[in-house]
C-alpha cells in the first residue's frame, strides 16, 4: 500500500491531453461561454461525456471534458433535476476540483464540480477521471455548437 503523501502524488500526475489543453489556453472556451450568457435555457441534456444547453434563439453550448489522452475512462454525472432549470437564463460555469478517490486496486479516480449558474439558482455535474495515475486531470471546454 502506498503511503499518503505518495498517493497524493500518484493521484495528480496530469496526462498528455490535459498538458496540451493548458499549452494553448482557453479563450475559445470564455468566448462560448461568454457568447450564451443572458440566453434563456430552451433545453439541457446531459450525457456519459458532455453537457449541452440549448438556447430558445436556437444556438447551443456543449461542455465536455477534453483531456482524454489514452487509458483513463472520464464520465460526466449529476444528480440534480436538471430540467427545472429550463426556461432560465443561462448565467455562466464554474469549474471547482473535487476530491480523488481510490479504487480497489489503488487507482485514483478524480472529480471536478462544474457548477452551472442560472437565473434561478445552481445545478452541479460532477466530471470524473479514473486512470493508473498517469493520466490525471481535467480539461474542461465549452463550444457553441
Amino acid at each position: 500500500m502506498k503511503g499518503e503523501k505518495e498517493m497524493a502524488e500518484y493521484a495528480t500526475c496530469p496526462g498528455v491531453g490535459v498538458l496540451i489543453s493548458r499549452l494553448f489556453g482557453n479563450q475559445a472556451t470564455v468566448d462560448a461561454l461568454e457568447a450564451s450568457r443572458d440566453k434563456e435555457i430552451a433545453t439541457i441534456g446531459i450525457d456519459e461525456e458532455r453537457l449541452l444547453l440549448t438556447f430558445i434563439d436556437g444556438t447551443a453550448v456543449r461542455l465536455y471534458d477534453d483531456g482524454q489522452s489514452c487509458c483513463e475512462h472520464r464520465y460526466m454525472h449529476t444528480d440534480d433535476q436538471i430540467q427545472d432549470f429550463v426556461g432560465a437564463l443561462f448565467k455562466g460555469a464554474e469549474v471547482r476540483d473535487g476530491p480523488t478517490e481510490m479504487d480497489e486496486w489503488d487507482d485514483p479516480k478524480e472529480s471536478q464540480f462544474l457548477i452551472i449558474t442560472t437565473s434561478i439558482g445552481q445545478f452541479t455535474v460532477v466530471n470524473y477521471n479514473e486512470h493508473n495515475g498517469y493520466y490525471g486531470g481535467f480539461a474542461l471546454k465549452a463550444e457553441q455548437v
